[in-house]
């Protein structure tokens, strides 16, 4: 960890007869853990917002004086820790409705499924829209400001778009995956035939929201990722089809899904199309730095040979693969190898909460774990997986994931996208005081004092500032006790 005696600037201070534009400073905190290459960690540090950007960070006492006297809002940060946002890769917002189940608690991943289908099929836009919205403000007070999410259940006039626009209204910076399922039960595929679509609707689908939403320049708050369900679901030409539309546009569309979750999975792979599910991937053009898969819990070592020659990026889930009892990814090796690696929360209904830190918790708890496993494969070790480690993988290896360079570090020119904690909390108490970065994994449990989302205050000590978050709760109650009893 380093410390300069000096405050990093992207441009010089306003001067003082120039009219100033709105700036935010986020002043004397504690300590602002950058995540930055060389890991900096600036104690009693101050960072200046303008607009959505960073434009400054470093020692309050480097500060020049006239970002103080020009700042049209403060953040006094004072036994406060500063981290940069996190990133969520893997996610199925719509799931809030059905967590905790009675008849799924206790199911494995293909149970898991054809239990819950029936009640999903029961989806309307407005469940999409208010269940988004609850998920997102569950990350959001965790301190999590970008999340992908991957909806690919469509019923009853259901849209991706219902999803974009809860993520507007709320503010989250948002990675919208147009999910898909083509492949029915008569066909051999796991979803009931009533919940499929027609492979030439999902495409034209594709491309009209790549034309309405994606945006590819810097910072930008929406994009579109095509993402065909799982090797159980859909077909090999709707694999390579989406894969073809999605760089056919050049302009930063990427490729997500499912890949390698459980024994069932690969079982699946081997019986329907004689390769092991990175063979799969391969053959039709799914492993490139373009596209991210889900689990990978059974990724073998020539998957992770694989995945790293190509820069394929892997979303960790690791409350969801405890959750159903898939296994333990080989992150460690995932790692070390050089494959892309980020965190995913999951669809709520196989994790049941969507707290992004307790995330990076399970993800460094589980990779210690792994030792006692070691007949299994897994050699990790309590000092494989440190806080630091766990958070990384939840900043900068998010962000590496979802193809963003803007994100997941606090540096001049980065979006501002920060999560503040409160360093002075039960929780915390004799723990900040030795390491307060750490503090945030080891001890975690409180929300963010603040989350600032492309320079906007978003969440406060566990409220929303950009929606009322009560009504939205009672809201989405009703609506998962309708699902349920639909079903």
């Amino acid at each position: 960890m380093s410390e300069p005696a000096r405050f990093v600037s992207l441009i010089p201070p306003p001067a003082v007869n120039n009219p100033t534009p709105a700036t935010l400073l986020i002043q004397n905190a504690d300590c602002v853990a950058t995540m930055d290459d060389a890991g900096t960690e600036w104690r009693h540090a101050s960072i200046v917002i303008q607009g959505g950007t960073i434009v400054a960070c470093g020692p309050t006492d480097s500060l020049a004086p006239e970002w103080l006297e020009r700042a049209t809002e403060v953040i006094d940060a004072r036994g406060h820790v500063v981290i940069p946002g996190l990133v969520n890769t893997h996610h199925h917002m719509f799931q809030s409705l059905t967590r905790a189940i009675p008849a799924a608690q206790n199911a494995e991943l293909f149970g898991w499924l054809r239990t819950l289908y029936p009640i999903w099929s029961g989806l309307t836009p407005e469940m999409v829209h208010v269940s988004t919205q609850t998920a997102m403000a569950e990350l959001l007070i965790s301190g999590c400001t970008t999340s992908s999410d991957h909806l690919y259940l469509y019923p009853n006039g259901v849209r991706l778009d219902d999803s974009i626009e809860a993520a507007r209204e709320i503010g989250m910076r948002f990675h919208a995956s147009r999910g898909s399922m083509s492949v029915g039960e008569s066909a051999g595929g796991l979803p009931p035939d009533h919940l499929v679509e027609r492979e030439a609707d999902i495409l034209a689908d594709s491309q009209r929201l790549i034309d309405t939403w994606h945006d590819d320049s810097e910072h930008a708050m929406v994009r579109i990722t095509l993402a065909p369900c799982s090797p159980f679901s859909v077909s090999p030409d709707l694999m390579r089809e989406s894969a073809s539309l999605a760089r056919s546009y050049r302009r930063g569309v990427r490729l997500h899904t499912h890949l390698a979750e459980n024994d069932h999975d690969v079982a699946y792979s081997r019986e329907k199309f004689n390769q092991t599910p990175t063979e799969y991937a391969e053959s039709l053009g799914w492993l490139g730095d373009d596209v991210w898969h889900a689990h990978c819990v059974k990724l073998d070592d020539h998957g992770i040979g694989r995945f790293a020659a190509t820069l394929t990026g892997v979303a960790h889930c690791p409350c969801s693969n405890m959750r159903l009892a898939s296994g333990i990814a080989p992150v460690r090796r995932m790692v070390d190898a050089g494959v892309p690696v980020g965190l995913g929360v999951d669809g709520s209904a196989s994790n049941d909460a969507a707290h992004q830190l307790g995330e990076a918790r399970q993800a460094m708890l589980l990779a210690r774990v792994g030792r006692s496993l070691a007949p299994f494969g897994c050699d990790h070790g309590p000092a494989d997986m440190s806080a630091r480690d766990a958070l990384r993988l939840a900043t900068r290896g998010g962000a590496a994931v979802l193809g963003r360079t803007d994100i997941g570090q606090i540096a001049p020119g980065m979006a501002a996208d920060l999560a503040i904690f409160d360093l002075r909390t039960l929780n915390m108490a004799g723990a900040a005081v030795h390491d307060p970065v750490a503090s945030l994994l080891m001890c975690h449990g409180e929300p963010t004092a603040w989350t600032i989302v492309n320079g906007r205050v978003v969440a406060d000590h566990g409220q929303l500032r950009t929606i009322d978050l009560p009504t939205v709760v009672e809201r989405h109650n009703a609506l998962a006790r309708a699902l349920a009893a639909g079903s």
